[in-house]
């Protein structure tokens, strides 16, 4: 049940048409296909029937050679050459920026934006209207070599307070840094929980990388390098006055209990709580969905929470709504145009529907009011149809993800988490471009982050522990130490990279 509703949550979608219109004439086009999806989605591309389905819509056949193993298509992919056997088409890719320039520099892969506007007019529309998603799929040099996945409401760390104790003891949804200090307090010392013992965690987390979504509270979304960009110039948090304020705000919690002791040094899954008849102990949790640490039975209890800065809602954006490297055609294609036809089906809502879903009237129907459910029980979806019936679980694969299709399955609890997350989509923005700079560029800033970046993790944790007091004298120390480590040549990096 825990690994459905996740995936519905990601992947669930509304009603769409019902009948698919043949893009082909009769009789097949056979290509050959290359991929990667992962062994835990246990799909067999040969005998599932999105291919065949999607044979059947479109006039064009495959024969595969799948890779279910990591390290495999990641050896199979370096083995690639211009002038040896290529397959058609790799898919579900997971191709990093750096295979797709060095694949296309060595002629492996072709340049597909030329024929975008008349071969995947769907996708081009979406790009026209986003440049910014154009910007993201795009090398260095303009060409596109790989499709994405557009996800509307990516994935992104939430903070999941716990509504039903803020019910029971009559407390408002905290809307700032120091609401939600009086709110924790409440949760440790009240008995939420209502077991007569004092057992709540106010607030666990796994790490310095969750607690730094509370920065939102003080109107900062840096980035995993500290860098956020401000009316075009690029700032470096971790080294500002309001950076050292949100770390006393934190140390202030640690020393109170208020957030759990063992954030810093125990995994979430030694911590998360899976007997669905267990008590729930924990006030606020971090994740995708409150299933990181509490069972499916009390993810309604959970509802996302925003606090303001000013008056104003801003929150860090993730992972962005472009997951790049999902789709891409080789020098042995030839015909291009066909199979750009085949995967412009997939940006449209039949084709989500068919990748996500299934068939209607064979996996899902519909209400008569427009939510969709699946036609079979938890155990069979979720054993059967997500294997054998859809493609979307596994590897990212090209698709379009929309907002609308996803907050239309027919679970009020699931529906009610997947609102609650385009809540957070909507105040949510990212804290750099998504840009595609040079190697070397890249290269650099890894050089650099390597040390500044350890030495920044340890520096903070142990301000927010208390194992170093957070006072002027310490405080100037680690801003002109980070300086030392590189702080300005991050900034500097980050900079230069914003017209890349």
């Amino acid at each position: 049940m825990r690994r459905l509703l996740s995936g519905i949550m990601a992947f669930c979608i509304a009603l769409v048409l019902v009948s698919h219109c043949a893009l082909a004439e009769e009789g097949k086009t056979m290509y050959s296909m290359a991929g990667y999806d992962t062994e835990d989605s246990k799909h067999v591309w040969d005998d599932n029937l999105f291919f065949r389905r999607m044979a059947e819509i479109t006039g064009i056949d495959f024969s595969f050679q799948e890779y279910t193993n990591a390290d495999d298509w990641r050896i199979y992919k370096s083995g690639l050459k211009a002038d040896g056997e290529l397959p058609d088409v790799l898919f579900k890719a997971n191709l990093s920026l750096d295979e797709m320039i060095e694949m296309y520099e060595k002629g492996i892969l072709i340049d597909l934006k030329p024929y975008l506007a008349a071969s995947a007019p769907n996708l081009y529309a979406l790009l026209q209207a986003h440049p910014d998603w154009e910007k993201a799929i795009s090398l260095p040099d303009g060409a596109i070599v790989a499709l994405p996945t557009i996800n509307e409401l990516s994935t992104n760390n939430a903070i999941w307070i716990n509504q039903t104790w803020l019910n029971r003891l009559k407390l408002e949804m905290p809307r700032t840094a120091d609401e939600l200090t009086e709110v924790l307090r409440a949760f440790k010392t009240q008995d939420p929980n209502r077991n007569g013992s004092k057992d709540e965690v106010p607030l666990t987390f796994t790490g310095l990388w969750d607690l730094k979504f509370l920065a939102h509270a003080f109107g900062m979304i840096p980035n995993d390098y500290g860098i956020e960009v401000k009316d075009g110039k690029v700032i470096f948090d971790y080294t500002s006055d309001t950076w050292r304020e949100f770390l006393k705000w934190l140390h202030d919690l640690y020393a109170e209990k208020l957030i759990d002791r063992d954030g810093f040094t125990t995994l979430d899954s030694s911590r998360a709580i899976t007997d669905s008849k267990a008590t729930i102990n924990y006030g606020i949790v971090f994740g995708p969905t409150p299933m990181t640490m509490v069972p499916s039975s009390a993810v309604s209890d959970y509802q996302i929470l925003v606090m303001e800065y000013e008056g104003e809602k801003i929150y860090r954006e993730w992972l962005g709504e472009v997951t790049r490297g999902t789709f891409a055609l080789t020098s042995h294609c030839k015909s291009p145009e066909a199979l750009l036809k085949w995967v412009d089906y997939l940006y449209t809502k039949e084709g989500f529907f068919l990748a996500c879903s299934g068939q209607l009237h064979d996996e899902y129907d519909v209400t008569s009011d427009g939510y969709w459910y699946w036609v079979d029980d938890v155990q069979t979806v979720q054993e059967s149809i997500l294997v054998d019936s859809t493609i979307s679980e596994g590897t990212p694969m090209p698709l379009y993800m929309d907002a609308e299709y996803q907050m239309m399955f027919d679970d009020e609890t699931t529906r009610t988490a997947v609102i609650a997350l385009k809540s957070l989509h909507d105040v949510s923005k990212m804290p750099y471009p998504i840009t595609n700079k040079t190697k070397e560029e890249r290269d650099a800033i890894t050089r650099v982050w390597s040390d500044l970046g350890k030495w920044i993790e340890v520096s903070m944790t142990w301000f927010v522990t208390g194992d170093v007091e957070l006072n002027d004298q310490t405080w100037t120390n680690f801003v002109n130490e980070a300086k030392t480590h590189g702080a300005d040549q991050i900034v500097q990096l980050f900079q230069d990279g914003l017209g890349s």
